[in-house]
This record gives structure tokens, sequence and C-alpha cells, in this order.
């Protein structure tokens, strides 16, 4: 009893126990040998006040402020305590109050360890808010500073702008008070060498005037004393002239009269002398053998004088002179206006183009520019040769022309061979257009596993002499096949030009052109004495070769080149020399034409795909 007097909370605790006794004893169990009806369990207690830190002292009075402060309360609790101890389940009793005791201790326990992480959330939150605080006010910082350093920056661009203005105004300003001393020395100069001019034309002008004077009165004199002198002399030449017409025919007379007795004598010494008839054909053979001999040292020091100063034996046409001399001055053969390709039939946009190159060369050339290389690619007959040719003359350049075909068989010494090519045309003075014609034939591929060694040497040659811009050589290659070339040629070409094959109206005008050249040309060259000595041909007459005629045969002969053209006409000329009476008829003409255009299809039908597709394309 004692027990329940010390503190409050125990009192309350066990008047709690006491409920739940009694609650039990008016339970009634299954198996027991009473039963029971059960009576309503008591209201709990109210909530006890915490318990104090000190217990409740021995000498304190019941009923004080530190024990119940109902008597009624504690007169219940010694009821219940009394039952509890009555009933035969006191002990499990105890022993439930005592694991609900624990259950409050742990309950306890788990409160104050909640609220010891809610104390720790709560400072990581603290600390959390601390850095965003840092954070934020490292950032503003970071922002003013930023600001600072972007405006220092701005003053100072600014102050160097203002230096660098206050610096050009003052070069300004020198340059314009250089500019006006400049200009003010030179009109003083000009000044005073107009004055000087002006003097000195007027002293020639005098001194002219006294020597035009002069001759006249000497022409005048002259003139008197030789109309005189051939008077006096006139008659005399004519006596002279006779005399002498007299003495030179008896002179001849009988010096061809001693000719022929002296080749009589001759004649009959040496046929009845057989000594002499010996050295006589000894001195004729010895003669002979002489004039062979002689004939050909020249020829062999000819061609050493060749090599060594004359062109190169790879080119094969050249309009420049073999043996340049550096003392002459070349003469232009830039052809005026528009001259220089009315013989050349082109598509329209393609021969615009060729003008506009050769009118830029021309103008490269006289302005002492770097020339641009060009790469000429086309079906074979196509006409670039003949551009070529063409473009120099009109450019007022010398031209070379020489082709890939014969580099090849010349092995190691193809090398040399080009560079004595590039160092000859350097010798021109109006600047060379090198054309080199088939230039597959060696500039292939170098990865090409059918070029040989010397191949790729010459190859190596030519791209070290056009390694930069030349302000003497035009290159222009032409081949049929542009996709064989080395890549390092092709970074050399400045311009590519494609030649197809001729369209309608091209052939039409190609039909004309030749008809004109082969069959209605006069050959004026002849000489009056080839006229006599030499039968004249038989001149062609044509008739009703119209141009709807010739329109036809150009629709007709789709897929000839220029070539082709030509040599269907020259075809037609040998037809029309073949008949007896010369007469170039429709009828003639359409015969040729059917079979020119029979032997072109047989010539596609015989070549290989890839050849006949490149033969008959039309860009």
């Amino acid at each position: 009893m004692r027990r329940l007097l010390r503190p409050a909370k125990a009192a309350a605790s066990v008047a709690a126990a006491g409920a739940v006794a009694v609650s039990l004893a008016d339970v009634a169990y299954a198996d027991g040998v009473f039963s029971f009806r059960r009576q309503p369990a008591a209201p709990p207690p109210p909530p006890a006040a915490p318990p104090s830190a000190e217990p409740a002292s021995a000498d304190e009075p019941y009923g004080s402020t530190g024990g119940f402060q109902d008597p009624t309360d504690l007169e219940r609790g010694a009821q219940a305590l009394r039952k509890i101890n009555a009933s035969p389940y006191a002990k499990l009793l105890f022993e439930l109050m005592r694991k609900q005791e624990d259950s409050r201790r742990a309950e306890v326990e788990a409160e104050q360890v909640q609220f010891e992480i809610y104390r720790k959330l709560q400072d990581i939150e603290k600390r959390k808010k601390i850095g965003e605080e840092y954070r934020e006010n490292m950032k503003q910082q970071l922002q003013v500073e930023a600001q600072r350093l972007r405006y220092e920056d701005e003053l100072a661009r600014k102050r160097k702008q203002e230096e660098r203005e206050v610096q050009r105004r003052q070069d300004a300003e020198l340059v314009r008070m250089q500019e006006i001393a400049a200009t003010k020395r030179e009109q003083a100069r000009r000044a005073t060498e107009q004055k000087i001019l002006a003097d000195q034309l007027q002293t020639e002008k005098e001194k002219a005037e006294l020597v035009r004077e002069t001759i006249r009165v000497n022409a005048f004199s002259d003139a008197e004393a030789r109309v005189i002198e051939k008077k006096l002399t006139e008659d005399y030449n004519k006596k002279m002239l006779l005399e002498r017409m007299n003495g030179e025919k008896e002179k001849w007379l009988a010096a061809i009269n001693t000719t022929f007795s002296h080749i009589e004598g001759g004649l009959r010494t040496v046929l009845t002398d057989r000594s002499k008839l010996v050295m006589g054909i000894g001195g004729v053979t010895a003669l002979a053998a002489g004039v062979y001999t002689t004939r050909e040292g020249a020829r062999v020091t000819w061609g050493y004088i060749n090599r060594i100063l004359g062109q190169p034996s790879l080119i094969r046409e050249s309009s420049m002179r073999k043996f340049p001399l550096p003392g002459l001055k070349p003469s232009s053969a830039s052809l005026p206006g528009g001259a220089g390709f009315e013989n050349v039939i082109l598509h329209p946009a393609l021969k615009r183009r060729i003008e506009h190159l050769a009118r830029a060369t021309a103008n490269t050339k006289s302005h002492d520019a770097p020339f641009r290389n060009m790469l000429f690619y086309g079906h074979p007959g196509t006409g670039k040769t003949l551009v070529a040719r063409e473009m120099a003359r009109k450019s007022g350049l010398d031209y070379a022309m020489m082709t890939g075909g014969d580099v090849v068989p010349l092995g190691s010494v193809a090398v040399t061979k080009i560079h004595e090519i590039f160092d000859w045309s350097k010798k021109s003075q109006k600047g060379m257009l090198l054309f080199i014609d088939e230039a597959d034939a060696f500039l292939c591929e170098r990865n090409s596993t059918q070029m040989s060694e010397a191949q790729r040497s010459a190859l190596n040659a030519l791209l070290f002499r056009t390694g930069d811009q030349s302000r003497d050589i035009v290159l222009v290659l032409a081949t049929n096949r542009p996709g064989d070339l080395d890549a390092a040629i092709t970074d050399r070409i400045d311009e590519v030009i494609e030649f197809p094959l001729p369209g309608e109206e091209e052939r039409f005008q190609l039909l004309k052109l030749y008809l004109k050249n082969y069959m209605l040309k006069e050959d004026n060259k002849r000489s009056y004495l080839g006229k006599l000595l030499k039968k004249q041909p038989q001149k062609i007459q044509v008739r009703d070769i119209t141009d709807d005629l010739l329109r036809d045969a150009a629709c007709k002969i789709d897929g000839f080149s220029g070539r082709e053209i030509a040599k269907l006409m020259a075809s037609v000329q040998a037809a029309v020399y073949g008949s007896p009476d010369c007469i170039l008829n429709p009828q003639l003409f359409n015969e040729v034409v059917a079979y020119k255009i029979s032997e072109h299809h047989q010539l596609l039908r015989r070549l290989p795909l890839e050849q006949c597709c490149r033969f008959i394309k039309i860009a």
C-alpha cells in the first residue's frame, strides 16, 4: 500500500490495473466451473500528471499537492488492489502491467529517436538554406564582378578607339599635307618642264625652217642639174648601148663557136685516148661522190643544228619559226574583229565560250597576267585541234601541237624531250599555246598497273613544269577519256570544255562548207607556167544540190562527227571524179550518203558497249 502512495502516476497505473482485473474477474470462461455475467468496465482514469523528478517525501501529508487530489480515487484504487490480490490472475495482471510499462518506455524511446531525427533534419535544412544563401551571394558577387570587368573593358575599348581615331585623323592630316606639298612640287616641275619644252620647240621650229629652206634650194639646184645632165647623157648612152650590143653579139658568137670547137676536140681526144677516157670517168665519179658526201654532210650538220637550236622533235606543227632570233620582233598574228572562227562550225553557245576564252587570253597576255590552262574533251573529230589553232591565232599567240602517243615510245628519253619543249616554248616572245592531243596516252592515272616507269617519269616532268601559273605558256590538253587523267593533271586545269557531236544545224553548215571546199572552190594557186605544162583537171558540175537536200542528209547522218562529215564529202568528191561526166546530182549524193551511214552503223556494232555509248553521246 505504501508503494501506491509514492507518485501520482504510479497510483493511476494501479487504478488502471485494478479496473482491468475487475473486468477480467467478471469474464466467464468456457472451461471454468462457474459462469458469471460480464459487468461493464469502469471508465478509464483521467491522464495522470507527469511524474516529478523527486519522489514524494515520507512526511508529506496525504491530500497535499504532491498526491491524489481526490480521496475517492485513492479509495477506489485500494478496493481495486484488494480485488486484484484476491483474484487468481494477480500474477498475470502484474506481468501485463510490466509489459505495458516496457511498451510505453519503448514508445518513449522511439519518440526520442524520432525527435532526434527531426532535429537532425531541421539542422540539415538549416545548413542547406545557409548553403543556398551562400551560393546566391557568391553568384551575385560574380555577376557584380563580371559587370565591373565588362564596364572596365568597355571603357578601355572606347579609350583605344578614341586614341586610334585621333591617330587616324593625325595620319590623314599628315597625308593630306604631304599630298598638297607633292602636288605643289609636281605643278612647279610641270610648269618648268613646259617652259623648257616650249623653248626647245621654238628652237627646233626655227632650225626646221632653216633646214627646210636649205633643202628646198638644194633640191631645185639638184633637179636642174639632173635635167641638164640627163639631156646631155641620153644621146651618149644610146650610142654606147648600140656599140655594146654589137660588141656583145660578136663576142658571144665567137665564144659559142670556140666552145663548140673545144667540145668537139675534147670529145674526139677522149674517145680516141683510153687513158683520158678513164680519167674523165673517174673525175665524173669523184665529182658525184663529192656532191653526195657534201649533201649528206650538210644534212647531218643541219640535223645537229636543228637539235640544238630548232624546234623539238615532238612538235608536229608550230607557228613559230624554227630558229627564233631574240633580236627580231614577232609579227602579230591576232585576227581583227570577229575573224578567226568563221570557218569553225560549232554549237553557238560553245562558239561564244571559245571566243570569250580567246579574248580573255589575249587580254591576259597584254596585262602580263598568268595564263589559264584548258582541257578539251569529246568525241574524236569534233574540232578540238582546229579550235586550239584558231584560238592561238585569235589571241595573238604562237602555237605548237604534239600528241601524247609520240611520248610513250621514247621511254626514258621522254623526260628530256618534255623539258626541251617547255624550254623552247619560252623562247616565244608572243607567248605559246602548247596543244597536247591524246593527252591520256601518257598522263593517265599513276596508280594504273599498265603505266610504265618511263611514263610515270614523263608525267612527273610535266607536273613539275606546270606546277605554277605560267606567263609564257598556255597548256591545252585534248582527250577522249577525261576520266583516265591523273588527279594532279586535272588540278592544274582551269577551264574544262566539252566538244559534243554536231547537232542538225551544225551538220547542215558543215555539209555546205565542205561542199564549197571540195566541189565548188576553184584552184587558183597554180602558176601560169604550171597551167601550161600540166593537164587541167576537169571541173565538177553541181546540179540540183539544194539546201533542202543538204538538210535531209544532215538529219540522216545523226551521230557523225565533223571529221566523218569531211570524209563523207571527200567520198562524194571521189564518186564524182569516178563518174564519166564529172557531174554531182542528187542521186549520186544520196547513194554516197546511204553508203557512209551503213558503214557508220557497222562501226557502231563492232565497238564495245562502253565505247559505243561514248561514241554516240551528244552533250
